[in-house]
């Protein structure tokens, strides 16, 4: 693989440039500010202190830690940088709601989290509500040279919060399911879908020598540059999600106790901590049900199943007689189906918090469905940096590239993620075994069309 341009640097430029054209004026770059900001304390309101202070296990952050993280990161990118006379809020938040930024200090034990009964939920709203008066001044008094020096991280600081705005969600639904009172996130969402999505289809991908990677127009996290050549051999790629349904037939044929279809580490998992079905599904006088923010209720066999680890999704397609793609094979049919420049979806806007069946396939239109929003997809690649990749200096060269070991990537979006967020070049990225993320299979093949189940 060889890297072409644009550069990161070249690429952060432009981002620079876009986001000054789009914002013209300091008061659309403040609404889009108060607009993020207001957004996470709505996902936040139906929970009570008591919801949001609990740490349910190490990989879930209470929900007031995730409010408090993400205004940490504009005191301490921002203001820290650009305000005259800054002091912090609370000098000991800097130890508290500092997430992994070895530069910055020490930093309270993140499977500890939940232990920090105080500062309390009312007190975390204070403290955001303090640092959002004063980078909104900030903000207004800057004059262009210093606008377009904090315009990259004022752009970071809003996806970062919305990257918790997803982890708020996954991680919440978590905490309610260790509650016996099954305790709903949300009401009832509105209907899913009565239509069964039909048999999966296959579309061929010609694949060649391609392009992969953000194109530099607009934002992206560093992790998505440079854009760089890639060879392909053809290949197909189903052209939906697995389905609940489809699962239950992996399971009925043992998919579980059959070690011939589970990499080693992953059946290791699977006889260590008992796994004989999807994450939040549990079984009750012959029934299967499913743990979800709207509430526990009967699988249903037409959703895409959701919440299985890398290791699951790699043992069904062995049994599929089907693979994974590659993400730059996901990234790449996505780009000739014509779905890489208008990103909709089962995404956070729609508020069903859960993944929708597959809409029946329209005649003429995109082959690929599902394509963003409803699960983030599991590809077989390795989360590795691109070719020609290098980190930022300072704290913010901590944000992407030191987790690029031991970690599998992930494409395409969930049914959590906010609308604006979503990119065909997004590379999300969760250790083999995480199941709590909202993560679903689409298969991928190198030759003749293959049955799910053969």
């Amino acid at each position: 693989m060889t890297a072409t341009d644009p550069s990161p640097d070249t690429a952060l430029d432009g981002v620079v440039d876009d986001a000054l054209g789009s914002y013209g004026a300091v008061d659309a770059l403040l609404a889009r500010y108060d607009a993020v900001r207001a957004h996470t304390e709505r996902l936040a309101e139906p929970l009570s202190p008591e919801d949001q202070t609990v740490q349910s296990m190490p990989d879930v952050s209470p929900t007031k830690w995730h409010r408090a993280h993400v205004t940490w990161f504009f005191e301490t990118f921002l203001l820290a940088d650009a305000e005259p006379g800054f002091a912090p809020y609370e000098d000991r938040y800097w130890f508290l709601f500092n997430s992994y930024y070895e530069s910055l200090g020490p930093r309270y034990s993140r499977p500890d989290r939940g232990l920090v009964t105080r500062p309390g939920a009312h007190e975390v709203g204070a403290f955001r509500r303090n640092v959002d008066e004063r980078v909104r001044a900030v903000l207004a008094d800057a004059d262009e040279g210093t606008l377009r020096r904090l315009l990259p991280t004022v752009e970071l600081g809003f996806h970062h919060e919305q990257q918790h705005q997803e982890l708020l969600l996954m991680d919440i639904k978590h905490v309610l399911s260790r509650n016996p009172m099954e305790p709903v996130y949300a009401g009832a969402p509105g209907p899913l879908a009565a239509a069964d999505p039909g048999p999966m289809g296959w579309v061929d991908v010609e694949g060649g020598l391609v392009e992969v990677g953000h194109t530099g127009d607009g934002f992206c996290f560093d992790n998505e540059l440079p854009r760089h050549r890639q060879w392909l051999e053809p290949y197909r790629l189903a052209d939906r999600l697995v389905t609940n349904g489809e699962w239950m037939a992996f399971m009925a044929d043992d998919g579980y106790a059959r070690h011939e279809l589970w990499l080693s580490d992953g059946w290791g998992r699977v006889k260590a901590e008992g796994w004989r079905a999807p994450f939040y599904w549990t079984e009750r006088d012959g029934a299967w049900f499913e743990h979800t923010l709207h509430g526990t209720r009967p699988v249903d066999p037409t959703l895409p199943v959701a919440h299985v680890s890398f290791y699951e999704a790699d043992a069904f397609a062995s049994w599929a007689g089907a693979r994974l793609p590659s993400e730059a094979e996901w990234e790449h049919a996505v780009v000739t189906d014509g779905q890489a420049e208008v990103v909709a979806g089962n995404l956070a806007d729609t508020a069903t918090w859960h993944p929708r069946p597959a809409a029946p396939a329209a005649a003429g239109g995109p082959r690929l469905r599902q394509v963003h929003g409803d699960c983030w997809e599991w590809t077989s690649s390795a989360y590795h940096a691109y070719p020609g990749f290098h980190p930022p200096e300072g704290a913010i060269g901590e944000y992407n590239g030191k987790f690029m070991s031991n970690q599998m990537v992930l494409r395409g979006g969930c049914a959590l993620t906010p609308p604006g967020h979503a990119r065909t070049t997004y590379r999300n990225f969760f250790p083999h075994a995480s199941r709590w993320a909202l993560s679903g299979v689409r298969l991928a093949d190198g030759g003749a069309p293959v049955g799910v189940g053969r």
